[in-house]
């Protein structure tokens, strides 16, 4: 049994199935355990009406109890302050050393929250962040994926599941060096030779 510390995701309605997939999934290869964690208790429904029974509490959850806070993607991003503690639980994690993910409006949540002022960071396009009147622009990276300077924080727009995978892998150890860029090519390009690194290093 591993002891690490589990990995949390963020759940809520209209959370984005396609977004997070390969990352929960391979941080549980790699030996996380990955739990749910919502506002109350209540289960959510995500985009595709998917039911997710949540495992945690926000309120109750400590940065010092996890070793990543996983924030999707959700329509409720971009309609209100539903979402904000989210946001705020992610300043928490960061001002503890603990590494957030953020994906699609997530990344707008952050920004709202002043996370991505000062902080190398990427998203679905730069007028997407603009919009929210945040002071980061200049720091906007071009990219599938990006993970700030202090290795804390990675961010991806909606498109980029394997490249915010791949981010969150590495930052984790999960995979490092040619054994997470054949990973990457295997699941973001298709290629078969890649499943030869991945098959040699399980062994």
């Amino acid at each position: 049994m591993s002891n690490r510390k589990p990995v949390h995701l963020a759940v809520y309605d209209t959370y984005a199935d396609w977004e997070t997939g390969h990352t929960t999934a391979w941080l549980a290869r790699g030996g996380y355990e990955v739990r749910t964690v919502a506002v109350g208790t209540d289960a959510v429904r995500t985009i595709a009406g998917v039911r997710i029974q949540p495992d945690e509490v926000l309120g109750r959850l400590r940065p010092e109890d996890s070793s990543l806070l996983v924030l999707t993607g959700a329509d409720l991003w971009d309609t209100g302050d539903e979402l904000a503690p989210f946001a705020r639980k992610a300043r928490e994690f960061l001002a503890a050393g603990v590494p957030v993910a953020a994906i699609c409006g997530a990344t707008a949540g952050l920004a709202r929250e002043g996370l991505l002022d000062d902080r190398a960071h990427t998203s679905a396009a730069p007028f997407y962040l603009a919009a929210t009147g945040y002071g980061g622009g200049e720091r906007y990276v071009d990219a599938d994926a990006v993970t700030d300077d202090s290795g804390l924080l990675v961010t991806a727009g909606p498109t980029e599941p394997v490249a915010f995978a791949r981010e969150v892998l590495r930052i984790l150890g999960v995979y490092e060096g040619e054994v997470l860029d054949a990973w990457y090519r295997l699941f973001h390009d298709s290629d078969a030779e890649a499943y030869a690194v991945l098959e040699a290093a399980a062994r």
